[in-house]
């Protein structure tokens, strides 16, 4: 009972702490981090913030995105649940010196409600038990009128069904091996990466030159990723024992419950991203 009403799954929590750890992205080159920047953050309407605006990345992880957001606002507040995470992004972003960081779930943030100019929320809420209740977290601490700006895991809604079975069986993977000691899911989603992610990530990258639509090809969103990238997505996506996954629709509608107005989709991968204003 106490993960739920704290709306964390600690062991959740840990594991991403330690995959933060493992793969810390200090190593990625500012071109690589850039186009992976761009990928969700194409969307977000920039006009309406500037260097005196104050806003947070919730569930910030290593803090890579802070890292590109940072030197346009006032204040960046870094959350996350994890002591290791916020250890890691601490240490990426130490020539930052606007940017706080607090640990904390997102429903235990101490950010005054109504004080933030936007926020954003990134590959975080579909981890957590109750996902409206933590969009609805995010809202409350936002202005009337702040951007914000979030990425759920979908449900393959844009796809055919041949596609969705395939999901449909990794997924039973997943479960398997989530449920292993960390060393362990940390080895089998490496082999993952590199007999499953490469192969096809990199077919679809010679395809795409041979003029093919690659885009119902599984992880050609890959293609012109580094195998940095591949290993890191599949811990996080083999090695975590609460995923959820929604449709567009489903998206939508909990984004407008939470008190979000003029929301917008992304039509590129990685999908869904989203970008509302609060009301």
């Amino acid at each position: 009972m106490e993960s739920t009403r704290k709306n964390v799954d600690e062991r959740v929590v840990a594991d991403f702490g330690k995959e933060w750890k493992t793969f810390n992205q200090e190593g990625l080159s500012g071109e690589v981090l850039h186009n992976a920047f761009n990928q969700y953050f194409h969307l977000f309407p920039f006009h309406k913030i500037n260097a005196q605006s104050v806003g947070f990345d919730m569930g910030c992880g290593s803090g890579r995105w802070a890292k590109l957001m940072a030197p346009r606002v006032g204040t960046l507040n870094c959350i996350d649940p994890s002591p290791a995470a916020l250890n890691q992004a601490r240490a990426n972003l130490e020539k930052q010196q606007n940017c706080t960081f607090e640990c904390a779930s997102v429903s235990g943030s101490t950010l005054a409600n109504a004080s933030q100019d936007f926020g954003y929320c990134l590959g975080v809420l579909h981890h957590i038990p109750d996902t409206l209740d933590g969009l609805k977290c995010c809202a409350d601490k936002l202005r009337r009128g702040a951007p914000f700006l979030l990425y759920l895991y979908y449900r393959f809604d844009n796809k055919p069904l041949w596609f969705k079975a395939i999901w449909k069986a990794s997924d039973i993977v997943r479960k398997g091996v989530s449920a292993l000691p960390f060393p362990a899911k940390l080895l089998v989603s490496q082999c993952i990466a590199l007999s499953v992610y490469w192969p096809l990530s990199r077919l679809s990258w010679l395809l795409e030159k041979l003029g093919v639509n690659v885009s119902n090809i599984p992880l050609s969103d890959y293609r012109n990723k580094p195998v940095y990238f591949l290993r890191t997505d599949a811990l996080d996506r083999f090695g975590t024992k609460l995923e959820k996954r929604f449709t567009r629709s489903e998206m939508e509608q909990m984004m407008h419950d939470a008190g979000f107005e003029n929301i917008r989709f992304s039509d590129r991968t990685p999908y869904w991203v989203a970008v509302g204003t609060k009301r």
